[in-house]
Order: C-alpha cells, then sequence, then structure tokens
C-alpha cells in the first residue's frame, strides 16, 4: 500500500469502526486494513486503534491523527484536480458541496446551465447538512461549496458570490387563525442542519418554548407543514409552489423574514475548472448571483 492507501485505511476505519467494513469500501482484505493501520502506529510510535467488543475505535492519538489524514487526502486530491485541469480546464473536474435546500432548489438549475455550455467538466456532488459540508471544503474534500454564510473560523475559504434567501414561517392554512408561536408546534430539521440551528435561535429570540418535532429533511419538513402537524421556518424559495397554490401560507412572526443570502464558496485558489463554474454563475443572471466583495 502506498502512504496515501494507508492513510484512507485509517479513515475508512475511523468512519466504520470495524476492519471488515473499511475492506468492504476500500475493496481490499482485512488483513490489509490491519497492517496499513499497524505501520502507521509504528511510523508515528504510538497505538492508533484499540479493540472494543467485536470492532475497534480510535484511541486518541488515531482520532488527532485521522483528523490531519483526512485533509492530507483531500488536499491530494485537490492537487492532483488543480494538475491536471491547468492546462485544459474544459475537461477537468469539480467537487461540489452543498446544503439540503440548496441541492434541492439551487443546484440542479446551476449544474444544468453549467453542463449545457461546458460538457466536458465532470461534476460530483456532496448534499449534506450545514455542519457536514463544510468540514468537507476545511478538509479539501470538496472545491466549492453552495450554503448560508460560512462559519467564521473558516479561514481558508472565499466567497465568490451571494444570492438572495429570504426565511419565513409557514404552515397549514388552518393554522391562521388565533395563531400563536408559543403554542403551536414547530417543525424542525435534523440536528446537523443550519435551519434547525437558526429556527431555534429564532425561538429563543422569541422567549418561547412551544412544543417541538424534528423530521429527517427539508421536503418532510414542508410536507409535514401542508399536512397540518405543525408550522416551520424555512426558505421561501423551497416553498414557492406552496405558497402559490394555497397548500401553506406565511405566518406573522416578529423578526420574521430573516434575511440569509446563500454563499458561494471555493477554497482560496480556486482549480482551472472551479473557476470556470464560479464565472459561469456570476455570468448567468437568470441564476441570481451577484459577486461577493468578502
Amino acid at each position: 500500500m502506498t502512504t496515501n492507501a494507508r492513510l484512507r485505511a485509517l479513515v475508512e476505519l475511523a468512519d466504520t469502526g470495524s476492519v471488515r467494513r473499511a475492506a468492504e469500501r476500500l475493496v481490499v482484505t482485512e488483513s490489509s486494513v490491519s497492517s496499513a493501520v499497524g505501520i502507521l502506529a509504528a511510523e508515528v510510535g504510538t497505538p492508533l486503534v484499540t479493540r472494543q467488543g467485536r470492532g475497534v475505535r480510535l484511541t486518541p492519538a488515531g482520532e488527532r491523527y485521522a483528523e490531519y489524514a483526512r485533509r492530507i487526502l483531500g488536499l491530494h486530491d485537490e492537487a492532483v484536480l488543480a494538475a491536471r485541469t491547468e492546462a485544459d480546464p474544459e475537461h477537468g473536474a469539480v467537487r461540489i458541496g452543498a446544503v439540503t435546500t440548496a441541492g434541492e432548489f439551487l443546484i440542479p438549475g446551476m449544474l444544468t446551465s453549467f453542463r449545457a455550455k461546458h460538457p466536458g467538466v465532470v461534476l460530483h456532488l456532496e448534499v449534506a447538512p450545514r455542519g457536514l459540508v463544510w468540514p468537507m471544503l476545511a478538509r479539501h474534500e470538496v472545491d466549492l461549496v453552495v450554503a448560508g454564510r460560512p462559519p467564521q473560523d473558516l479561514y481558508a475559504a472565499r466567497a465568490q458570490a451571494v444570492r438572495p434567501n429570504d426565511l419565513i414561517v409557514v404552515g397549514n392554512p388552518d393554522e391562521r387563525a388565533g395563531f400563536d408561536p408559543a403554542r403551536v408546534t414547530w417543525l424542525l430539521r435534523e440536528p446537523a442542519s443550519g435551519m434547525r440551528a437558526t429556527c431555534t435561535a429564532l425561538l429563543e429570540t422569541l422567549d418561547v418554548a412551544p412544543p417541538q418535532m424534528t423530521l429527517g429533511s427539508n421536503g418532510a419538513v414542508i410536507a409535514a407543514a401542508v399536512a397540518g402537524l405543525g408550522i416551520t421556518l424555512v426558505s421561501r424559495e423551497a416553498v414557492r409552489r406552496e405558497l402559490a397554490s394555497g397548500a401553506l401560507v406565511e405566518l406573522p412572526v416578529p423578526g420574521v423574514p430573516l434575511d440569509r443570502p446563500w454563499h458561494l464558496v471555493s477554497q482560496p485558489r480556486p482549480t482551472s475548472s472551479t473557476r470556470l463554474l464560479i464565472e459561469h454563475v456570476l455570468a448567468a443572471p437568470e441564476l441570481g448571483w451577484s459577486g461577493s466583495g468578502s
């Protein structure tokens, strides 16, 4: 195994907690995974894994080393893409990460129009909650992120474009009669979601503690609101059709709408193919993006 292969073995072991499952993901033998991690441990000079029941877990040293391993692997992949696309960006690749709402409502139009003009560029897309997407950029696992405002501690990032995004509170039309945000059930996204964190902050600002129900996706939250299970904070764009049809109505809540623009964020020095995608987004007025000064 090369050094990169050993690092991948450690990362897969960290993710799965099992030598067998790590080997299945990497399509290698279990002994190859064990040997790779053993060689890394010998190089570092301290154990990286320990037995836990039928599986294994990383030691504190192993967890720390795995953090660097992810970054090393991501940066190496980025370096390969940068070198390959420098001479021919029209035949390169772009790795994109997007939060769920952006993945459902912004990314399809963006990538469809881009592919029509640049069919030779391979596009890789990962859609995940905010709490997972931004670490991908920090570890150089993606070249571009479409999400809300980047975390303040994400220094190695550059906002390339912004797009307006209003967050509103919506519910079934029956919720309008005697509406009280302190008594109605609020529908929340999954724990790692940025929308959930924003909604929780809104409830704290309102100083209310209403009943809450957690659902696993943006689509599930909207469907539950339409069905009358409760109300929710959501991007206006995500419920445009439901508002137009009358299936949902906008409800009056102090401090809402919230201005939470979308951000298109890249690594500090984008690859040539990534730059093509950024330039396309900024040059297409129908996509609604404008340049960012940050």
